[in-house]
């Protein structure tokens, strides 16, 4: 059985990080500025573009199979929808984002009990009622439609912001009080959908590939020739995934080894490579890693 599942891509900050992950995992994905339908080289995918913010609805109600979006809007949402994968990326880096609450610098709130009768301005209006029902808290929630850090102290006593860097927060001459929680970018599916099983397998299929995408950015693939007789210091100085291929060269004495590592040893294990007696070492980059 054939057919088409409709893919929400993020608009937004998401946006092109989301795009080149997709060309990392095989997908080239073209976006016009006039068009809120992007263009993917799978004729079994129609793509749409949405806010992350409104993702997780839309999804849920079925006007996509499946879409791409923070943790966070789903939580916001209340939206019941199968998530298929954590992928964990975001605009800047590859670490979660984080919803603090955040203060001016000179404000004497220290702590979340000092919100008993304040303002809060926030784009994550439920989640922040959340955290201060839970903390046994009665404030004034107000929505915020962007630069809320701006808002303190005259249109708010505090706000609820996302950060990934701190550096916005910083920039506005506020503080953090505490965080809420993290948010990751999630995979998340139609729970129809979710039954369907070419619908299923197919955005299994894409799951998959995106994992791999992911894992690849921290990997990188090594490449040596190595004498025979030096073989054995080599594979104990070398980590490995799974044990590394070895195969024997037209030279008989030597052999070539091949391995994939985290690129954040490669600078050190070069150089010790080089010294258990590896020759001719090449490091490259990798477009997937599929366990």
């Amino acid at each position: 059985m054939s057919g088409k599942i409709v893919l929400g891509l993020p608009k937004g900050s998401l946006m092109e990080s989301t795009v080149a992950l997709f060309k990392k995992a095989g997908y080239r994905i073209d976006v016009s500025s006039r068009s809120y339908y992007p263009k993917i080289d799978d004729p079994e995918i129609e793509c749409i573009m949405v806010r992350a913010q409104e993702m997780a609805k839309y999804v849920e109600q079925g006007i996509m199979d499946v879409g791409l979006t923070g943790s966070d809007w789903i939580r916001e949402n209340r939206a019941s929808v199968k998530e298929v994968a954590e992928l964990v990326y975001a605009k800047q880096s590859r670490s979660p984002v984080k919803w603090v609450l955040a203060v001016p610098d000179n404000s004497k709130i220290r702590s979340v009990k000092d919100l008993k009768g304040k303002t809060i301005a926030t784009e994550l209006v439920n989640a922040t009622k959340d955290y201060l029902k839970k903390n046994g808290v009665s404030a004034n929630v107000e929505f915020s439609w962007g630069a809320t850090e701006v808002k303190p102290p005259r249109l708010a006593d505090a706000i609820v912001e996302i950060t990934e860097t701190g550096s916005s927060i910083k920039a506005n001459n506020l503080r953090i009080v505490d965080t809420l929680f993290e948010s990751t970018t999630r995979l998340i599916a139609n729970k129809e959908s979710w039954k369907d099983n070419w619908k299923r397998e197919k955005i299994e299929n894409i799951s998959m590939l995106l994992t791999g995408a992911l894992q690849a950015e921290e990997m990188v693939g090594l490449m040596m020739n190595v004498p025979e007789k030096k073989l054995g210091l080599v594979l104990k100085t070398l980590p490995a995934m799974k044990n590394p291929t070895i195969s024997r060269l037209a030279r008989g004495d030597a052999v070539d080894v091949m391995t994939v590592i985290k690129e954040e040893v490669s600078r050190d294990l070069i150089p010790r490579l080089k010294k258990a007696g590896a020759e001719d070492i090449v490091e490259f980059p990798l477009n997937k890693v599929v366990k």
